[in-house]
Formats: structure tokens, sequence, C-alpha cells
């Protein structure tokens, strides 16, 4: 496919280096970076502005949704679970559709496991009549960050077990595939989110677990301070805590209560709503954005009051109010054109909601991509993944805006060690290439 064009912000020097790099060139490239240095950004104009062929896909239905593409099960029509040597039924339509493709932009490929990845280089393979041909010919470009999201192992310890015989680790970086095939890894340094030089130094030695004692000592007392009572989010590790704290906060609120549901359309999972199926809304609650606004008066992640509800819902945000309609989220999937030898994206559901959540408090995995002015990080008794503080951490714009429920711990950073073996292995052989020391064109 090559997409329509879409509205998306210009790119710094260093983003649209690696877009001509990705545009202009056959290899397969991993594009990585810390939080806030625009992976995101970069992905919507590389889909919006290539001449090639491509199909973008993402490991989970959500994750999908937010970047305009399919499921990786679904485009290749993968089976759930290990796939190991099974064999792939793969219909006429869909080895059609495959082979007219030059790239897969892959996002959030470090929730993609080891077997999941060779599984879309047979089916690639296979689909395309090339079978010596890593990934059947087409380019790989994958987005992420392993520092942040880490795959989710199988719970069946037959397929523990299956792992821990065939591969390295269970991440994508150790698929048989990649033993044989190149990879570019670019790296995104420049850092949006954040401008305090000291703080970035923190962040980054949160993400690849290098903390100093003063470092611990500059986060903690920065957020042993006591948050403001609004347009403050607090980030927290389970959707229990999460959802106790926004309907407690929402009964507090004396009003009249709204209840707007969705409208939906074609096929559409509920594990996989944008958003709320039933969103209930008070005068006075505090909500979170979840789309970006084409008229630039709030992004994805702004957070607001509601100040009136007549019909529709009007939310204040910086002391302005702005009526606030439903919007739709469209779900796609491709097809093969052949009198055009394109692939096109069509709407097969559509899910119509407002583009708000109740805002007192949000899951940290919910949190990925938003930026906040003040966060609550609540990390409970101790964080129990890779990447969770560091995730909850960076989100926030400066360490002025950053409160902690409980001081940070030395056991609440946590890398995985594979992820640091990947990185270092990467750094060591200069196949890492930070984006600012390309030449620019």
């Amino acid at each position: 496919m090559s997409a329509s064009k879409l509205k998306t912000p210009p790119l710094s020097p260093e983003q649209q280096t690696i877009f001509e790099r990705a545009d202009n060139s056959r290899e397969h490239i991993f594009i990585t970076g810390r939080a806030g240095t625009g992976k995101s950004t970069l992905l919507s104009y590389l889909a919006s502005h290539t001449s090639k062929n491509l199909a973008i896909c993402a490991p989970t239905g959500v994750a999908a949704l937010n970047v305009g593409g399919q499921t990786i099960h679904s485009l290749l029509q993968l089976t759930t679970g290990v796939i190991a040597d099974h064999r792939l039924n793969q219909s006429p339509e869909r080895r059609k559709l495959l082979r007219a493709l030059d790239t897969l932009i892959i996002d959030e490929i470090s929730m993609v496991s080891a077997d999941l990845m060779d599984a879309i280089d047979r089916c690639l393979r296979e689909a395309r009549g090339r079978r010596h041909d890593p990934f059947g010919g087409v380019q790989i470009i994958m987005f992420g960050d392993p520092y942040q999201l880490p795959p989710v192992p199988p719970r069946d310890p037959e397929e523990r077990a299956y792992f821990k015989d065939t591969y390295r680790s269970l991440w994508f970086f150790d698929a048989k595939v990649w033993q044989t095939t190149p990879v570019t890894v670019l790296e995104l340094n420049r850092i949006h989110r954040q401008k305090d030089a000291r703080f970035k130094e923190i962040l980054n030695a949160v993400r690849i677990g290098h903390v100093t004692a003063d470092m611990a000592n500059d986060l903690n007392t920065a957020g042993r301070r006591q948050p403001p009572k609004t347009h403050t989010i607090t980030l927290a590790t389970t959707n229990r805590t999460v959802n106790e704290i926004n309907q407690r906060k929402l009964a507090e609120i004396d009003g009249k209560l709204l209840k707007a549901e969705a409208e939906i359309t074609g096929e559409f999972k509920q594990n996989v709503f944008p958003a709320d199926e039933v969103l209930e809304l008070k005068v006075g609650a505090q909500v979170m954005f979840l789309r970006n606004d084409p008229d630039g008066r709030w992004v994805n992640g702004t957070i607001g009051t509601v100040s009136r509800i007549d019909g529709t819902v009007w939310v204040e945000v910086d002391k302005k109010e702005f009526e606030v309609e439903p919007t739709v989220w469209e779900r796609y999937q491709y097809s093969y054109d052949p009198e055009s030898k394109k692939l096109e994206r069509e709407v097969v559901a559509e899910f119509e909601q407002f583009p708000l959540r109740l805002a007192w408090a949000v899951t940290i995995h919910k949190s990925q991509g938003h930026t906040y002015d003040s966060a609550v990080v609540d990390l409970g008794p101790r964080a129990f993944t890779a990447g969770q503080a560091y995730v909850a951490l960076s989100r926030v714009r400066s360490l002025n805006g950053l409160y902690l429920r409980r001081e940070l711990r030395p056991g609440d950073v946590i890398v995985d060690p594979h992820v640091a073996r990947f990185m270092h292995e990467r750094l060591t052989t200069q196949n890492i290439v930070p984006a600012d020391q390309l030449p620019l064109s």
C-alpha cells in the first residue's frame, strides 16, 4: 500500500535521515530510541510518504489500531500460540496480497516473540515462492524499544519448554532468521518530550539500569512533594488499582451521571476497544483525551476536566473550554487489487465514542506513548516487569511534574539481561548507528 497522505508533523533532521535511508533501500531496519524520541511520528511519516507497496502490522489489536494497521496474525493468517514448524494455511487471496508487498512495517516489535518472528519469515517465503530469501524478499522495518515493552511469556508449560530448548531468549532479536540475515539498528537520540538535561540523563540511566545514588536521590527528592489536587494523573501497575481510583473519584462528585454507549459496526473484539464501550462521566470528572485533535486543540494524553454536559461534552483544558464530539476509530484490513497491482487498505469495522477516558489514574502500560505535565507514579509494592519504572518515569516532561507514591528502590529498576546483551553487542560491533552520526543528504 502506498498510504494516502496523512497529516503528520515535520521531521527532525535525524528522523528525516532515517526516513530517507528506509525509503531508499531494501535493507532490514530496526528503528529504536528512548521514550519521547519520535518513533511513532517517524512511522506515521514513513507510511504516508513512501512510494513503496507496504503494510503495517503490530502484535496486538490495540497497537494495530494505533498505527492504522492489522495485527500480525490477521494480516499473515497465522494461528495464535507457538507456531514452530506447523503447517501454514494461506489462502490464494492472501498469497497474492503478500506477493505484492515491498515493505512490511512492524510496530511494537519488542512484544514479538522469536517464534512469531520466524513465522513471519516463513510465511512470506512460502507465500512469495522465494524460500531461500529472508522474508521472501520483503523489506522488514521494525519500530520499538526493548527497554520498554517485553514480549508476553507463554503460560503453557510445554510452550515455555519449547522456547527454552529452541531459542536463546523469547525476544524477537533471537529469532533464527536474524542469525543469518543482516539487520541495521538505527537509534533516535533527540528527545522531544523532556528538555532538562539532568532529567534526560537520569531517565537514560533508569532505562539501561545504571542509576547512581545521586540520580536516585534527585528522583526521590522531587517525588516527595505533594502533588496538585487537579490535572495530575496516577500511573499504576494494575488495572485493579486504576479502576478503584477512578470509580472512587467519580463517586465523590455530586451530579448527574452521563452514560455514553459506543456505536460499533463490523467486528471489533472487546479486548481491543480503543475507548470505553460505556463511558461514565460527570461534570468535574478528570479525563484524558485518547486521540489527537485535527485542529491541534489537544493531543493524545492531554488531561482536562469535564465542564459541561448538554447533549455533548465540554472539557476545560488550560482554562479553555472545548466542545468534544464523538470520534470514529477505524479497523483496517488489507486487500490486493489485481488491476492496479497495489495493496488497498479498507475499513472493516468502526467504533464511535467520545475520545475520553476517566483519568485520575491509568495503567503504566496504557500510558505508553503519552506525555503528561504532572503524574504520580505508583509502583505498588514493587515494579514487576522489566522497563516498567522507566516507562512510568519517562511520561512526564520534567522532574517538577514528577510525584512518587513511594520512593524508588533499586529493585524497581529492572532491565532484561537479554536486552542488555543485544544492545551491547550492537553498540560494540558498530551495527547500531545513532541517527545524528548518519550523513545528512
